[in-house]
């Protein structure tokens, strides 16, 4: 079991004295179930997640990709770095458009990090993998995780020229000066590189084939940046289709076998002589042998799904399904007027399955509950009334949205649960006038004036004997504020 609190973190206290309370003791002991319905307001979620962390890898899946990113950015106050969110694709399976190269490498570090949990290079081991259903029903190339990215820190001896040939491998884009992710250039014995997951590029100097020295610079002025340290550089792939020899070959193969469709003749001659192609990704089915992957495949044995709202979950895979179909079809009305014709490899000779066919391409969301063989849980803020949900008795904050006479209320209802011997926590956006106003206003007034009660201090969680200095003060990055 993985103690909350050695997360070092925000609100990692927040999140362990929150699940010591008796409405999550049923949501422990039900780890391990094959199948749970929970019911619980949407501000729940993130404390079931870490509920669940602590005991078990989870993979939380949402609708939308604001749900997504709220949820990251909460779990990730509360559990730290063994957090991350695998992003969806930001193009249809029949365009011939590439994800970006931040998009792959996000995707491709945390499909390296469950492949390889003991690997020191990306910190703690992940907990909690948070994606949307877009990401989850999307068939994607086996094996990514095992492909080992260049990794480069000062006294590594690797050969030069072999760097360069990796990263031409890799999709990096050789440039004469570096300006986005997924590029590289090279003066000498200098090598600028601009990894997909870095926030700035590096400059790594070479003594030979030893590396001597990195150091982040900017992009606008390519100057140094010397009060930002750089220990070490990871580069993964810029895409998730790895032009290896077997997949040259078999460009070259399909090519030969549709020769009618002149376009896709000339995408697959540039693939099999080893360049890039934007939109070679639609192309994965019949250009990478063996069965694809879904992200359920690859998760650790006992990591639990949590859908989150599991009805809009499903209508947002119905949605998708309908609208690769319906891209499909009007790129074909385009292609008849003389358009580019879309990349459908159901058609293509040498057989393929669609990536945005919901039956060949193993897509739909029941499909994958009964093959990944893994807890399959739901969290939906509705009870259906078949009295075989887990209702947990959390109630949701009033939304004050601004209202100075709502939140007045809020603030005299914290008082009085406090008052009662409750315990309560304000998140806010940080230290400032609204933190000391919030203070000023949910503190109650201790009869016995003791230290806690009229200066409350994260620190100082003592209860005085009249029983009302119990108030924890928190201020992290977030803008959620909750109260029980």
């Amino acid at each position: 079991m993985t103690s909350l609190s050695s997360a070092q973190t925000a609100l990692a206290g927040l999140a362990e004295v929150a699940l010591a309370d008796a409405a999550f003791t049923p949501v422990i002991d039900s780890i391990g179930a094959p199948a749970l319905d929970i019911v619980a307001p949407k501000p729940a979620r993130p404390f079931i997640a870490a509920a669940l962390a602590a005991r078990t890898p989870v993979l939380l899946v949402t609708a939308t990709g604001r749900e997504a990113d709220d949820l990251t950015s909460e779990l990730t106050e509360m559990l730290g770095g063994g957090v991350a969110q695998f992003p969806s694709w930001e193009t249809l399976p029949h365009e011939r458009l590439s994800p970006s190269a931040d998009t792959v490498g996000r995707r491709v570090e945390v499909l390296r990090r469950l492949a390889r949990p003991d690997d020191a290079s990306y910190g703690s081991p992940l907990r909690v993998i948070v994606t949307t259903v877009r990401s989850l029903v999307q068939p994607m190339a086996p094996g990514l995780g095992e492909i080992e990215p260049i990794t480069l820190r000062v006294g590594t001896e690797i050969d030069f020229d072999s760097v360069l040939v990796r990263l031409v491998e890799m999709a990096y884009s050789r440039v004469d000066m570096v300006g986005k992710r997924g590029e590289f250039a090279v003066r000498g014995g200098i090598l600028d590189l601009f990894s997909p997951t870095a926030d700035h590029p590096v400059r790594i100097e070479f003594w030979g084939d030893e590396v001597s020295e990195l150091r982040y610079f900017s992009v606008a002025d390519q100057r140094s940046l010397p009060d930002v340290d750089v220990d070490s550089v990871i580069a993964p792939p810029c895409r998730e289709l790895i032009l290896t020899a077997d997949v040259r070959d078999r460009a070259a193969a399909l090519a030969a076998e549709n020769q009618a469709d002149a376009s896709l003749v000339e995408m697959l001659d540039k693939i099999s002589a080893g360049i890039p192609v934007e939109g070679m990704e639609a192309l994965l089915p019949v250009l990478k042998p063996g069965e694809l992957q879904l992200l359920s495949d690859v998760l650790p044995v006992g990591a639990h799904i949590l859908l989150c709202d599991p009805e809009k979950v499903r209508t947002r895979a119905t949605d998708l399904v309908r609208t690769g179909q319906e891209f499909l079809e009007a790129s074909w009305t385009a292609a008849s007027i003389g358009g580019a014709a879309p990349l459908d490899t159901s058609i293509l000779n040498g057989g393929g399955v669609d990536l945005g066919d919901p039956h060949t391409g193993r897509s739909s969301c029941s499909r994958i509950c009964r093959s990944c063989r893994r807890p399959w849980w739901t969290v939906s803020p509705l009870a259906s009334g078949n009295g075989e949900e887990l209702e947990i008795p959390v109630q949701a904050a009033p939304q004050v949205r601004g209202s100075d006479d709502l939140l007045a209320e809020l603030f005299v209802s914290l008082r009085a649960h406090v008052s009662t011997g409750g315990r309560a926590a304000i998140v806010v956006a940080g230290a400032g006038t609204a933190a000391e106003s919030s203070s000023d206003s949910v503190k109650p007034k201790c009869p016995q004036r003791c230290s806690t009660a009229e200066r409350p201090l994260p620190a100082d969680r003592s209860r005085c004997s009249a029983g009302l200095c119990t108030t924890d003060w928190y201020s992290p990055a977030t803008t959620r504020r909750r109260g029980w």
